[in-house]
Formats: C-alpha cells, sequence, structure tokens
C-alpha cells in the first residue's frame, strides 16, 4: 500500500491517492448505474402501462396489472445471477488481482449499458431484451463488489477504514440522489435509450479511474485455488461468525419485505399524481435521508452500543416504510422515504465496519460475497413479493405490511441472537 503523511482530518482516507481514484471513479461509476435503474424500471412501466394479466385458478379469474408484476419481476431478474455467480465472484476477488477483476467488470457493465442504449434507440426494445440485458449487468455486480470491498483494506490503514467505509457509504447515497434525479429529468426530457448511453459512459469513467492506481497487490488468498474447497472454507468462516451471521440475517429480512423502491412509479405516477420527474424526485429522498444522517455520523467519533442501535435503526426502517405506504401527500412520502434512508445509513455503517474488521484478507471478498446475497437478495426477492402482493391488493397496501412484517422481525432477531442485542463494538468477534 503507498504510504502517505496521516491527518487526523475526518477525510484522512482520501488522503492515499489509490483510494482516491477508487472513491472517484465508484462515484461517476455508481452515479451511472442508479441512473440505468430508474430508466430500466420506468422503461418496463411504460411499456406494460394499462395492460392486464387474466389468469384462471380453479375457475376463477384472477385479474393481475402488468406494471406492478412486471416491476416486481424485476428484482428476480437482477437477483438470479447474484445468486448465481456471487459466490464465484467473491472466490475470484480473494484468489486474483482485485484491481484487474475491477477493470473486467467495469468494461462489461459499460458494454450492457450500450447494448440497452442501442436497442431503445433503434426501436427494438422489448421486455424480454430489458429483463436479458438488466440480468447480464447484474452478473457483473456479483465479481464486482467482493472485489471492490475487499481492496479497500488494502488502500488505506486500519485506523482510517471506518472513515473509508464512511465516505463509501455516503458516495453511494449521494450517487443515488444525483443518478435518480437526472434520469428523471432526462427521461421526461428525452428517450429513455439516452439516459442507457450516458450509464455506458459513466462505467467508462469507472475504468479509466483504475488504470493509474499504484496499488498491484496480487492475490490476497496466495496459493487457494477456485474450487470447492476454497468455497466452503468462506462460508464456513461467514457462517461462525455469529455477529457477521446475525447482521446478515437482519439486513435480508428487513429489505425483503420492506423494498418499496420498485413500487416508486406506481407510487409517484397513482397514488401521488406525478410524472417521470416527480418520479425522480421521489427516488431522491432515501438517499437525501443516508447522506444527512452520513454527514452526523462522521461527526461523531464511534457509535457506542452497536448492537442496539443497529436493532433500532432496523426497526424505524421498518415503521417508516409503512407510513410511506399509507401516505397521500408528496411532502408526507418524501419524509417517510427519506427516514427509511437514515436508518438504513446507521445499519449499513455498523455492519460494514463489523464484517471488514472481523475478517481476515484472505477471505474478505468470499465473505463479502456471501453477504451480497443477503444484502441485494433481499431487496431484489421484495421487489418480486411486493410486486405480486401489488398485484393482487395494490401497492400501498404491499409496502404497509411490508414495513409491519420488518418491525416484528426485528423484534425476533433481538430474542434469536442474544450476542447481537449486546454487542457494543468493543468486543468484536475475532476470527
Amino acid at each position: 500500500m503507498h504510504q502517505e503523511r496521516t491527518s487526523p482530518s475526518r477525510l484522512a482516507s482520501l488522503r492515499y491517492r489509490d483510494f482516491r481514484l477508487l472513491w472517484l471513479g465508484q462515484l461517476v461509476s455508481t452515479t451511472g448505474s442508479q441512473m440505468q435503474i430508474i430508466a430500466v424500471n420506468w422503461h418496463i412501466y411504460e411499456l406494460l402501462r394499462g395492460q392486464t394479466y387474466v389468469l384462471s385458478i380453479l375457475g376463477r379469474e384472477v385479474r393481475l396489472g402488468a406494471e406492478a408484476l412486471g416491476l416486481g419481476t424485476l428484482g428476480l431478474v437482477r437477483i438470479l445471477p447474484i445468486i448465481l455467480f456471487a459466490l464465484l465472484g467473491g472466490m475470484v476477488a480473494d484468489t486474483r488481482d482485485r484491481r484487474r477483476v475491477l477493470m473486467g467488470t467495469q468494461s462489461a457493465a459499460a458494454l450492457f449499458a450500450l447494448l440497452l442504449a442501442t436497442v431503445t434507440l433503434s426501436g427494438n426494445a422489448s421486455v424480454p431484451v430489458v429483463y436479458l440485458l438488466t440480468a447480464a449487468g447484474a452478473a457483473t455486480i456479483a465479481f464486482d463488489e467482493p472485489a471492490r470491498q475487499s481492496l479497500v483494506p488494502n488502500l488505506v490503514p486500519r485506523q482510517h477504514l471506518t472513515n473509508a467505509i464512511s465516505l463509501n457509504t455516503l458516495l453511494w447515497y449521494a450517487a443515488t440522489i444525483v443518478g435518480p434525479a437526472l434520469a428523471g429529468v432526462l427521461v421526461g426530457a428525452f428517450q429513455v435509450g439516452f439516459v442507457y448511453a450516458l450509464s455506458a459512459l459513466a462505467f467508462g469513467v469507472g475504468l479509466a479511474a483504475l488504470v493509474p492506481m499504484g496499488y498491484r497487490g496480487g492475490a490476497a488468498a496466495r496459493g487457494t485455488r477456485l474450487g470447492w474447497r476454497a468455497l466452503a472454507e468462506g462460508l464456513r468462516f461467514t457462517y461462525r461468525s455469529r455477529i457477521i451471521w446475525s447482521t446478515m440475517m437482519l439486513d435480508f429480512l428487513a429489505t425483503f419485505f420492506s423494498s418499496a423502491r420498485t413500487m416508486l412509479p406506481i407510487v409517484a405516477g397513482d397514488v401521488l399524481g406525478m410524472g417521470a420527474a416527480g418520479y425522480g424526485l421521489l427516488a431522491t429522498a432515501q438517499p437525501v435521508g443516508a447522506v444527512l444522517t452520513g454527514v452526523v455520523l462522521s461527526l461523531r467519533r464511534e457509535i457506542r452500543r452497536q448492537g442496539p442501535v443497529l436493532l433500532v435503526s432496523v426497526a424505524v426502517y421498518g415503521l417508516a416504510t409503512a407510513l410511506f405506504g399509507l401516505s397521500t401527500v408528496f411532502a408526507l412520502s418524501y419524509l417517510f422515504f427519506g427516514l427509511t434512508g437514515a436508518a438504513d445509513t446507521v445499519s449499513t455503517v455498523i455492519r460494514g465496519t463489523i464484517r471488514q474488521l472481523v475478517t481476515p484478507d484472505r477471505l474478505r471478498g468470499r465473505m463479502t460475497s456471501v453477504n451480497m446475497i443477503f444484502f441485494m437478495g433481499g431487496p431484489q426477492l421484495g421487489e418480486l413479493e411486493a410486486g405480486l402482493v401489488a398485484s393482487l391488493f395494490g401497492a400501498p397496501f404491499a409496502i404497509v405490511t411490508g414495513g409491519l412484517a420488518t418491525v416484528l422481525l426485528t423484534g425476533w432477531i433481538a430474542w434469536r441472537y442474544p450476542q447481537l442485542r449486546r454487542y457494543t463494538g468493543d468486543s468484536a468477534e475475532q476470527p
């Protein structure tokens, strides 16, 4: 790791050139990714708008709203490649040069976004084509995320790792403010294919930022080969570290039931009576709440009683989701959706710090890949669940019941894992 003079600054990790390059490139790349997510959601909504699927079940007709079901299916389309490739991606991150892995994933993401732009602008887009290219993009994430998260501890010293994780959290939510807002404006003013083209350019910037990095650490798990033994080692470590495992379970259950983001086009268009620009604006509420909370957390020296704080933050996340589902006023909807982002940020910072400090470098990719299935699988499968419930009973019902289920399940996790509710941050498990 390239050493530079440290500083007591709260932005100390940005003083390290390689981390700074990674961070800036990721900021642009993630913004493009968020633009693409919003564009795909709206594209599917428009392709299926006004359509209804009629099924015959036990002699009775069941009508399903095509928009809600189509948006919910996006969750399945995005999570299946992650489930299929995440564990392989984790092993690749531990047994290959992580920087080179990231260069490959950014190149692939740019290619798939460019293909989306091409088929859309040429008038050949269809629901199956959009699903296929979205799934291909999700597969790149399965390799990108383990390598990226595992690389960060190699770029900054241990004492600045929490700062680096906090900055990455802020980066993520800042991108989810700028990306959806920009995408909403562009979709309203131009063709959705134009947004896909800009996303491809953003991935290209992410790739360019990786080229001049000085870090050449090679494989973290030297002598380890891709195979069942390497996979079993990672799975065994993750499961036996009960603090890590309990937080993964908590994250999965909460995001599975409180996944309201994919229902935003319906909330904005049908409940609140707003168009594409309003949808883009509403989508910024969650990251705005997250960024404001992230700034507050960065001004604190530490989070005390981390276990109880984590549990309370997830319960607040569920309650705010339920209130969001009940609201029919834009200002209140924005407030409650913003509160979900604030609560999620607290949870993310605590979980991220625990994972990186507890896990040895040679296992970080595999641990991250398991965690990725939980923290990405929850919301993506939750989108499918929400889409099915919304198609039968309406989006507000799906959102409200999901939020209440999250509150109840948080209580169950607190009871099931007493070590989590007693965790203070001073007694992290050692590998």
